[in-house]
Order: structure tokens, then sequence, then C-alpha cells
């Protein structure tokens, strides 16, 4: 059995890839306010919510319990619209070496997008479960976005 492994999905959205992506990267700490997985989320280290140095904590249901985690931000792409973050944190660490998640967005036409996760993981054994509540997670909150976003 593979220790390391990558899962992605798509999600075809409702609005411009453009609006989903500056959401994404520039109001992301609002996120606790509209989605209804995401429990708390609040900076944790650096000045800005949205740079490359700075670490957020998320609480989120992931798999059906509460989840504690942090986040950096390791790429923002602008022109092709991706940003790379690092998931780690101590019910994290518990069961992945490492685990990335990757975001993408892409024009369908001028007012529908698609949504792309990559979530990149190495397991610490065998026994752990690859990170299905993570997917499921980024498929809800990218739905509850679209929601925000369309009403906005």
């Amino acid at each position: 059995m593979d220790l390391c492994g990558k899962i992605t999905i798509e999600v075809g959205i409702q609005v411009p890839a453009a609006k989903f992506f500056d959401f994404s990267t520039k109001q992301l700490h609002n996120a606790k306010n509209i989605c209804g997985r995401v429990q708390e989320a609040k900076l944790h280290e650096g000045d800005e919510w949205h740079s490359n140095d700075s670490v957020k904590q998320w609480t989120s249901v992931v798999g059906g319990k509460t989840t504690i985690y942090q986040e950096r931000i390791e790429v923002i792409d602008e022109e092709n619209k991706l940003v790379r973050f690092k998931v780690f944190d101590d019910d994290i660490n518990e069961h992945y070496k490492d685990l990335k998640v990757t975001l993408e967005v892409s024009e369908k036409n001028d007012e529908r997008g698609c949504v792309k996760w990559t979530i990149e993981y190495e397991k610490i054994n065998e026994e752990v479960e690859a990170p299905y509540g993570f997917v499921e997670l980024l498929d809800i909150t990218t739905k509850d976005i679209v929601i925000h976003l369309l009403k906005a």
C-alpha cells in the first residue's frame, strides 16, 4: 500500500473564475461567516492574512469531527489563478507527514468557472486513511462560497 497519494476534485461554479479566485486570495478570512463547516479562522502568525509568511489557524468540521489545523500559503500565481497551501498542526501531523492543497480556478465562459482542488499527501503509516474528509470539506466550502458570491 502506498503512503503517498493525490486526490483531485473539480467543482463547476456559477460565478466567474476571477471572482472566486479573488475571494480565495483576498477574502478567505470571511469563510467562517459563510461556510457552515468552518467554525473559526484566525491569523496565528504574521501581519497580513493573505501573505506567504502568515500562518492561519482554522477550526473546521473534517470527516464529521471538529479539527484544528494551520495553513500557510506556499504559492500564489495570479496569472494562472492558482494557490498552494501547506496544511499542518497537531491534528494533521498525527496522520500525515505532508499535506498540501492546491486550488486552481479556470474560466468556462464569462459567467461560469471551474474550481479544481488537488490534495497531495504522505501518510505516517498504512493504517491512515487518505484525507477524504478534507475533500468533502473543500467541496462543500466551494459551494458555500459560490452561494455567497451569487448574493454579493
